[in-house]
């Protein structure tokens, strides 16, 4: 990839991709460090794009698969006695005002099963239209609205139970 045609790419999709990262990370240096990687790899590995979807899409794919090898990595490291993984900041979610509501929403969203979780999370914190939503999914736009809509409902219940 040329130099011009990766800055493009990095211009047009940081923020995006960001975002995105955050939904999954919910921390913002590992979130930042993980969108600085996937945009590494894409421009590095251009000839595993095929074009057979949107660089959005193909960008965001990178970012969950390395997501999920990070998750992995530190897993096993707890695993290894006398190890411990530093606290690296506060998470988004305690800058929003109402800290109570909030905490349940995690709590529930936290034990909400997939795809509802995700989609949720990608539609709320990561401020994906559906389109996009689906997209990274390999589905339709109304598979994302129902699945969001369907993820809103069990909140919804789960909050009316607590």
């Amino acid at each position: 990839m040329d130099k011009n045609t990766a800055e493009k790419l990095y211009e047009a999709f940081y923020m995006k991709v960001f975002s995105y990262v955050m939904t999954l990370a919910k921390d913002r240096n590992n979130a930042e460090e993980i969108t600085q990687e996937t945009f590494f790899r894409a421009i590095s590995t251009e000839k595993s794009f095929k074009g057979e979807s949107e660089s959005f899409t193909w960008l965001c794919a990178i970012a969950k698969n390395i997501f999920i090898d990070e998750t992995r990595r530190y897993a096993r490291q707890d695993d290894e006695p006398g190890e411990e993984i530093p606290d690296t900041g506060k998470g988004i979610e305690e800058k929003l005002s109402d800290k109570a509501s909030l905490l349940k929403i995690h709590s529930i969203l936290h034990q909400l099963e997939e795809p509802y979780k995700e989609v949720f999370q990608l539609r709320i914190f990561g401020e994906l239209s559906f389109a996009e939503v689906g997209s990274i999914f390999g589905k339709t736009e109304t598979w994302a609205r129902v699945t969001y809509h369907r993820a809103r409902l069990k909140i919804k219940e789960r909050m009316d139970e607590i």
